[in-house]
């Protein structure tokens, strides 16, 4: 391997979107061009991994060059090469500039191909201030205008965070942040080009709903002896209106994109991918097996469902860090969907209640993440299952308001929820194993146990 590729195998791992943590490496190669020239020298790398097991991987990482080391960028610093020193781009305020710059003249550079939706104003010659905490992808923000989506991993075809947006356009959805641009770039011959990233308008002055979830919560846990409907940070209120919001968009993506009937056939097919799925995990995370009995049960009841269901295009991965609130309303983000499926997957057609079960796991993880350190206090756990109970049934009851069913009352959504449980479990094991009991907790009810 040469010196470049040594350095991003040793750098990539320790990164917060690298997705192969814990996985053992066979393989690593690294391709890469200049995508502009200028002071600091800007290239854009796509590194390969081939794991033991046989699977692949590639990956996007824009480095910036200095020949000389930078105190200023130190918090980004890679390693070097020689004597040129490499940085994390994205976290080169002065290396982010040239992405506008290029989208704006609809460049091709190498082969990366830039695309404006030519719909609005691109802030061209504004640095971009990266987002902190994103998990599987990196952000910046430019000005109040725009934010950049860099998708760290690459697969061919055009992400659906794009496609959805393109083609929710013409709805002019009140809840959806406008495209200003996407990119693209070449793969193998006869593959598609894979996304790049992805511009779309800023909303500036806006509060993410995990952060306002949260904040009632520890409402709610200062003043142990009320209820959640009795703290002046009930959350409920916003909790129907973000269900509102979600038929909403539900209700727009089938009219803009394929819908299909589906019965008996797809239910049976979805119970063998949940009951492959809870397989799969066990496997990972051994403290399941207590709860795998009672969810292959529950899966089997899948399995037996026959009513007739429409199956369209849903967000994927919905959940309170996915939205924002305005002083206007909701504002759902990222229809990128599930990062660890295949593009493929996250395009195919699934029920609406996908998105509606993310949510009310949601809304468990914000009722429970700050009885992680306090484990023993019964008091603030019944509070947070009350509080949890209350904003599931509000959210519920504003998706049911403005999309004319009632998703708690489906035999499908326990077991949706469930899946997504199972999912959060085989996370937190490789990620943040002190909040496992999260998802346990919640399979211990959803499970029956």
């Amino acid at each position: 391997m040469s010196a470049l590729t040594d350095l991003l195998a040793e750098w990539m791992p320790h990164q917060r979107w690298f997705g192969g943590k814990g996985r053992e490496w066979a393989s690593v190669t690294e391709d890469g061009f200049f995508l502009d020239e200028a002071s600091p020298v800007l290239s854009v790398h796509r590194v390969r991994i081939g794991y033991a097991d046989g699977a692949e991987e590639t990956y996007l990482v824009p480095l910036s060059w200095r020949s000389e080391q930078s105190d200023d960028v130190a918090h980004a610093y890679v390693g070097s090469v020689g004597d040129n020193h490499a940085y994390d781009a994205m976290r080169d305020r002065d290396a982010t500039v040239p992405w506008l710059t290029h989208l704006v003249a609809a460049s091709t550079v190498g082969p990366m191909h830039f695309h404006p939706a030519g719909v609005a104003y691109i802030p061209e010659g504004l640095p971009g201030d990266v987002i902190s905490g994103e998990q599987s992808n990196t952000s910046l923000i430019y000005g109040e205008t725009a934010i950049l989506k860099l998708f760290r991993r690459l697969e061919p075809g055009l992400n659906p965070d794009v496609e959805v947006h393109e083609a929710l356009r013409p709805t002019e959805n009140p809840h959806i942040a406008p495209l200003l641009g996407h990119v693209e770039i070449d793969g193998e011959p006869g593959t598609e080009p894979a996304t790049v990233a992805f511009l779309q308008s800023f909303v500036p002055n806006a509060s993410d709903g995990w952060r306002l979830a949260t904040s009632s919560v520890r409402d709610l846990y200062a003043e142990a002896d009320l209820h959640a409907d009795e703290v002046g940070g009930d959350f409920a209120g916003e909790a129907e209106r973000l269900g509102e919001a979600t038929a909403a968009v539900h209700r727009d993506l089938a009219a803009v994109l394929p819908t299909a009937e589906v019965g008996a056939d797809w239910y049976a097919e979805l119970a063998t991918q949940l009951t492959a799925r809870l397989d799969a995990a066990v496997g990972i995370v051994p403290e399941l097996a207590e709860h795998a009995d009672g969810l292959r049960a529950l899966y089997a009841g899948v399995a037996d469902l026959d009513e007739p269901t429409t199956a369209q295009r849903v967000h994927g991965d919905l959940h309170l860090g996915q939205v924002l609130r305005t002083t206007t309303g909701w504002i759902v983000l990222d229809f990128e969907g599930e990062p660890a499926r295949s593009l493929a997957a996250r395009r195919e057609l699934d029920s609406p209640l996908r998105d509606v079960a993310g949510m009310l796991r949601s809304f468990d993880y914000a009722a429970r993440h700050l009885l992680v350190e306090q484990p023993g206090e019964t008091q603030l756990a019944y509070r947070a299952q009350e509080w949890a109970e209350r904003n599931r049934a509000a959210f519920c009851a504003g998706y049911a308001g403005a999309g004319g069913t009632d998703p708690a009352t489906s035999p499908l959504l326990r077991a949706l929820e469930a899946d997504k449980a199972v999912y959060e479990c085989v996370y937190e094991a490789r990620n943040r194993p002190h909040w496992l009991m999260i998802p346990l907790t919640s399979l211990a009810r959803l499970a029956g146990a």
